[in-house]
Formats: structure tokens, C-alpha cells, sequence
């Protein structure tokens, strides 16, 4: 939960200081990822250690998709 909170928070500051265009959504993004990873913590629905490598598969690639496409839809900086 540190690691998205200290990576959503640095996407947002960076998306003001230097406009990368994917900052702006990657930094929410992470940001809402610390709900599903705090109900798995809390062991609400239980799952084993498969569900957290789901779940870190989905954070990891969601982040690549959101880069991917914003940037290639808007360009580096917008």
C-alpha cells in the first residue's frame, strides 16, 4: 500500500511539474489500487498467494496500458 501511495503521489507531482500526459492518469490509477490491495489484506474475499500475483499482474499491466495509450493518443507531453 506505501509503494502505490508513494507512486501515485509522485506521478501527481510529476504531471505538474513536467506534463507527461500518462502522469496524470497513472498517478489516480495507483492511487485507486490501494482499495483492492487493502481488501485483500483485510482478507476480504480470501484468496491465496495467486490472488496477489493477480492482482499484481493487474496494477503492473493497467499501469503499461494506461501509459501506452494516453501517451500514444495525446503524445509524451500534452
Amino acid at each position: 500500500m506505501l509503494a502505490l501511495l508513494w507512486m501515485g503521489m509522485a506521478c501527481i507531482a510529476n504531471a505538474r511539474r513536467c506534463r507527461r500526459t500518462h502522469c496524470r492518469y497513472t498517478g489516480p490509477y495507483y492511487l485507486a489500487m490501494i482499495v483492492p490491495v487493502a481488501a485483500l489484506a483485510l482478507g476480504f474475499p480470501p484468496v491465496g498467494i495467486y490472488g496477489w500475483l493477480i492482482l499484481g499482474c493487474i496494477i503492473l499491466l493497467g499501469s503499461k496500458a494506461i501509459w501506452w495509450a494516453t501517451e500514444r493518443a495525446w503524445g509524451k507531453f500534452s
